[in-house]
């Protein structure tokens, strides 16, 4: 069974930072392409950043150059490094696994900007 648990959510000021994990079981970590996306009331959920087993990051503009993903596969984990965090990008931030276009996800932790 899979299971991805989050934590690292949480409020932050404009400008501030956040890193937020996601660690897995039930899963070949290796052979599955991570990711993060969020989804803001109203809206749909959308794609934040996935990294593939190679390593090989791809990023939403909206958040290029200011957030990082990163995977420890000795960990079963990957991270989400949030820099410069704008009035826009609060959401509820779902970590996603997806192997041959089957997805897994995580509970969804809100992130939430405000001075």
């Amino acid at each position: 069974q899979v299971q991805l648990v989050e934590s690292g959510g949480g409020l932050v000021q404009p400008g501030g930072a956040l890193r937020r994990s996601c660690a897995s079981s039930g899963i070949p970590f290796t052979s599955y392409t991570m990711g993060w996306y969020r989804q803001a009331p109203g809206k749909q959920r959308e794609l934040v950043a996935t990294i593939t087993p190679g390593n090989r990051a791809n990023y939403a503009d909206s958040v290029q150059g200011r957030f990082t993903i990163s995977r420890d596969n000795a960990k079963n984990t990957v991270y989400l490094q949030m820099n410069a965090l704008k009035p826009e990008d609060p959401a509820v931030y779902y970590c996603n696994a997806n192997l041959w276009n089957t997805n897994s996800w995580g509970q969804g932790i809100q992130v939430t900007v405000s001075s």
